[in-house]
């Protein structure tokens, strides 16, 4: 869930800061479709994620009920992986400084604290999320708690009342509090 929602407002984002880019050879705009006609700076920054995406959302379309049709934005923004979107992020790249100062920033309104604390968070929850997914156990409930708590502090920074919406339905504290 919290995924989702982290993806959905950095594509609303890039669509639009896509859209306002221009090719210097040709002077030819690009889409606010930046998965299927990235600007070079995307293109440089997420490398092979985008492809790799693309032919994921192909396969998924070949088997399922769509067969036939080319994968949409839609299609190639569900087969990101959570990485591609930490890596977005601000860090010492000044690629990603140019993006975050002029499209990522407009995804977190409610951001307060430094883009640094921001990333520090988002990476707690990538790290722990590849261990959930390489079925590592979480043994401290001390560091689950710390990146739940990360999860609903960059939630708010995207709007305090999706914060509010995650919380009342997420089941971390209920299994803290038992401890198993």
């Amino acid at each position: 869930m919290f995924e989702v929602i982290l993806r959905n407002v950095m594509d609303e984002q890039l669509c639009i800061w896509n859209a306002s880019q221009v090719e210097r050879r040709s002077g030819r705009s690009h889409s606010r479709d930046w998965l299927m006609d990235p600007a070079h700076l995307l293109s440089r920054l997420t490398g092979t994620d985008i492809g790799k995406a693309s032919t994921r959302a192909q396969a998924a379309l070949r088997t399922g009920r769509h067969g036939g049709r080319q994968p949409a934005h839609p299609d190639v923004l569900a087969q990101l992986n959570f990485g591609t979107w930490r890596f977005l992020l601000p860090g010492n790249d000044a690629g990603r400084q140019l993006l975050w100062a002029q499209s990522l920033r407009f995804a977190f309104p409610h951001l307060t604290d430094s883009p640094a604390s921001l990333v520090r968070q988002v990476n707690g929850i990538y790290r722990m999320r590849n261990r959930v997914a390489h079925l590592e156990p979480l043994l401290r409930s001390g560091t689950v708690r710390q990146e739940f708590n990360g999860m609903r502090s960059v939630l708010t920074t995207i709007d305090p009342s999706v914060e509010q919406w995650f919380t009342s339905r997420q089941r971390v504290t209920q299994i803290l509090k038992k401890r198993p």
